[in-house]
């Protein structure tokens, strides 16, 4: 009977830290990384499985010659307007995830970019650690922020697509995008172009781009960038020569839901 009783209280001891352990691991930090393989190959993407039932965006099928331009857009310099001016004279559009600092500071940036049929998606209110928002009230407010003062100033509706600020997410972060129904989406290449006062060769952000890129890339770049301002012109017309296309992100929705 003592055996009995001790056994139970073992059990009861176990299932209190599985369920802890279960709790923790959903709010844990998860920071995004993809593996590059560089000779334009699709990347290793270790964190995929995580994203299961999520609706997650991060890449696009493997058969098509299609990429998918994404920018990261915090605040607004002569070099936004620069890479606006270029999609449009190629046609392109793309997706830009904004911070309320954009709005506020260059409200007819914004404007310009939905106007050219631009997809304008949730960054964030703060520009925080979205691991760490644990309640689903607080990341309604993070995305409710920016949402609302777009929309008051600009009068569009923002996209339901949102990227998490510098890749980090938890479990639980997925699981109140379910719930709100914004689709998550993150990327299979980016390299390190956001810091102005340290920004990569021409030369070097051009060959970095280009043998990196593949069939289905969601690409990240940030649009106040010189660098990727001054090459984005040409990056576009190697790629074009190589057989690629562009799309948009409802289309790369469209086909994850098949």
């Amino acid at each position: 009977m003592k055996f009995l009783k001790l056994l139970a209280a073992a059990m009861l001891v176990l299932a209190i830290t599985l369920s802890t352990a279960s709790a923790a691991s959903d709010t844990e930090k998860i920071n995004w990384f993809f593996k590059s393989k560089g000779d334009n190959q699709r990347p290793g993407i270790p964190l995929s499985g995580i994203l299961k039932d999520s609706d997650a965006l991060y890449i696009g099928p493997e058969d098509e010659k299609v990429v998918y331009l994404t920018f990261d857009a915090g605040y607004s310099n002569e070099n936004v307007e620069k890479t606006l001016d270029v999609l449009k004279s190629h046609n392109i559009t793309a997706a830009f995830f904004i911070l309320p600092g954009i709005i506020k500071n260059s409200e007819s940036t914004v404007k310009r970019m939905a106007d050219e049929g631009h997809t304008v998606c949730n960054h964030t209110t703060t520009h925080g650690d979205m691991a760490k928002v644990t309640s689903i009230t607080d990341f309604k407010n993070e995305l409710d922020g920016v949402k609302n003062l777009y929309r008051e100033k600009t009068g569009y509706e923002m996209a339901s697509y949102f990227r998490p600020p510098e890749g980090s997410f938890s479990k639980k972060t997925l699981e109140f995008c379910k719930a709100l129904k914004v689709t998550p989406v993150f990327w299979s290449f980016a390299y390190a172009d956001w810091d102005n006062a340290n920004q990569p060769s021409p030369e070097k952000a051009k060959e970095k781009i280009l043998s990196s890129v593949h069939n289905g890339a969601v690409i990240l770049l940030h649009p106040t960038s010189k660098t990727n301002a001054d090459i984005l012109d040409s990056v576009i017309c190697v790629l074009k020569s190589r057989g690629y296309s562009f799309g948009t992100l409802d289309e790369l929705y469209e086909k994850t839901a098949e």
